[in-house]
């Protein structure tokens, strides 16, 4: 069956980094594209990014734009999160998924928590 697993979710200080990654099995992850969202406590979940699975074409909502980088290894079925200069805001659980057909899959999440 389909598994995301996410991982390296940690606590950091405003203005540092961290690389989130999403393994996935159990479904054609190489010729699938994939997305990153995250859900604030007491927010609705938001997409924060998508990677395409042919050209690796990546897109991002406007808060993370020139902050945070989707990237892909096809040869280890992961997807990762490259987050940069992480704010208090950014804090959330940040979760993968991928479409297949009209179902959706996720992880079971990773927590980020940014604060001095």
């Amino acid at each position: 069956q389909v598994q995301l697993v996410e991982s390296g979710g940690d606590l950091v200080q405003p203005g540092g980094s961290l690389r989130l990654s999403c393994a996935g099995s159990g479904f054609a992850f190489s010729r699938s594209a994939m997305s990153w969202y995250r859900q604030a406590p007491g927010k609705e979940r938001e997409l924060v990014g998508s990677i395409t699975w042919f050209t690796s074409t990546t897109n991002y909502v406007d808060s993370v734009k020139g902050r945070f980088t989707i990237s892909r290894d096809n040869a280890k079925n992961t997807v990762y999160l490259q987050m940069n200069s992480l704010r208090p805001e950014d804090t959330a659980v940040y979760y993968c998924k991928v479409r297949m057909g009209s179902n959706d899959y996720w992880g079971q999440g990773t927590q980020v928590t940014v604060s001095s």
